[in-house]
């Protein structure tokens, strides 16, 4: 059985005002360092992971290595995981992007799924991105368990397939800042366990 933990990476500025962060390398917050810090020693006290993977943004990468640290793992940065590629929209704030692709911009909260950003990727894109992940980490990982540590959207779109859910609902499903989803894999079956866990950093709001 293949265990996986798959986290979201910690606070970072952009979140709220929301800005489209997208492959903005933007760093952890304080907040998000802590939030990390706690997030690595929960894992450390219930699992004992083989590996660890993490986007390559810097965000995901320095919250693998609170965990990888806590777990004496060196993490492995992945494109895989990487966050959505918002194209013209990279780091411009909701307000700058309704103005400017007001249509696209409605689109993109009614029907995501038929939405591709200009310059950028679409969902299918990151669909494929996330399923590779997952494929590596099921063949590779048969009896062990295996930390991910991803982006909002590429969480999102691999709770997604995980569950057989459309494209379409990616608004219903949440991913807090180091949010934890459990998934077991065995014999080609697959559990969702937990959803966007955030009792370990529930003091941060």
């Amino acid at each position: 059985m293949t265990t996986i933990i798959l986290i979201r990476h910690g606070h970072v500025e952009g979140i709220n005002p929301p800005r489209f962060r997208g492959r903005q390398d933007v760093p952890l917050s304080e907040r998000g360092v802590a939030q990390a810090n706690i997030t690595a020693a929960r894992i450390a006290a219930s699992w004992r992971p083989a590996a660890i993977y993490t986007s390559c943004m810097a965000r995901c990468v320095a919250t693998g290595v609170l965990i990888g640290e806590a777990c004496h793992i060196e993490p492995i940065a992945t494109a895989d995981l990487n966050d959505l590629d918002y194209g013209d929209w990279q780091w411009k704030t909701y307000v700058e992007v309704e103005d400017g692709w007001p249509d696209l911009f409605q689109l993109w909260f009614s029907v995501p799924h038929l939405v591709r950003f200009p310059n950028g990727e679409s969902m299918q894109d990151i669909v494929l991105r996330s399923a590779d992940a997952l494929r590596k980490v099921v063949e590779g990982f048969s009896n062990e368990t295996v930390v991910l540590v991803g982006h909002d959207s590429i969480n999102r779109a691999l709770l997604l397939q995980l569950l057989d859910q459309p494209l379409s609902a990616y608004w219903r499903v949440e991913q807090d800042p180091c949010a934890i989803n459990l998934i077991q894999v065995k014999k080609g079956t697959i559990r969702v366990l937990s959803v966007n866990d955030t009792r370990h950093v529930q003091q941060f709001g």
